[in-house]
């Protein structure tokens, strides 16, 4: 009987396993400013997992030029080449589910999806919206904060459900409506915010730390208030670097 010590080789024969990168899947149908965030924090290691595949509804959308720019795996699903919204989110299904995500991210995706879609990925699909939800669901948001002279604006990260804009709100971010604000001015303020929020929603639900149930969103197994983790003017502007 040997009382030798196993050989690192033979410890090394019993390594676990390195965990794969939990998989994104993005959903685009424009400039992908918010995918351009993303993809910045994964080139920096701070996203909490990998963007597999961009996919957009507009052939032309810039955000394909940044997809295949940082080497992921961009997809052309035009909508027009289909019948009805059935028929295209039905392939569209199909398209996302080959490249097996854990997360899927509507980044400036400009459609209604289909109750079949919805629940299909109900508990994995986030969304951003340019509001402090629930106000202001839809579109034109910055215009109707406008015209109804509100002193705080903002945009907001929530779960897709079946409700437009109406899914458990993650987190929010908000801006002060400055006298004499514009809606181009108000748009850009918000466009920032919106960059610095998505992020850190993906990595919460990446990381395991965000989840959906029938009662809502929680965070570290803490269930969020209906506004969720709300960031205020000051607070982002500082991130920012806001003068």
């Amino acid at each position: 009987m040997s009382d030798a010590t196993p050989s690192s080789d033979t410890l090394n024969d019993f390594a676990s396993e390195p965990v794969a990168a939990r998989r994104v899947v993005v959903l685009i149908s424009g400039s992908g400013s918010n995918l351009q965030a993303l993809i910045d924090e994964q080139t920096h290691d701070r996203l909490g997992g990998e963007i597999v595949a961009v996919i957009s509804n507009e052939p032309d959308a810039y955000g394909l030029t940044r997809a295949r720019e940082a080497g992921i795996d961009a997809v052309a699903l035009p909508h027009r080449e289909y019948d009805s919204r059935e028929a295209y989110d039905g392939a569209l299904i199909k398209v996302i589910e080959r490249h097996e995500p854990d997360l899927i991210v509507l980044a400036g995706f400009m459609r209604i999806l289909t109750p079949r879609f919805v629940q299909r990925f109900l508990g994995r699909m986030l969304n951003i919206h340019p509001s402090l939800l629930p106000a202001y669901q839809g579109l034109n948001t910055h215009a109707r904060a406008l015209a109804d002279g509100v002193a705080m604006h903002g945009c907001s990260v929530h779960f897709v459900t079946e409700e437009l804009d109406g899914g458990p709100v993650v987190i929010q971010a908000a801006v002060d409506v400055a006298e004499g604000e514009t809606e181009a001015s108000l748009k850009e303020k918000v466009h920032a915010r919106e960059h610095l929020i998505y992020p850190i929603a993906v990595k919460w639900f990446l990381e395991g730390r965000l989840r959906f149930s029938a009662e809502g969103a929680t965070l570290d197994s803490t269930p969020l208030p209906p506004r969720g983790v709300r960031l205020s003017h000051a607070d982002a502007a500082e991130e920012l670097d806001e003068n």
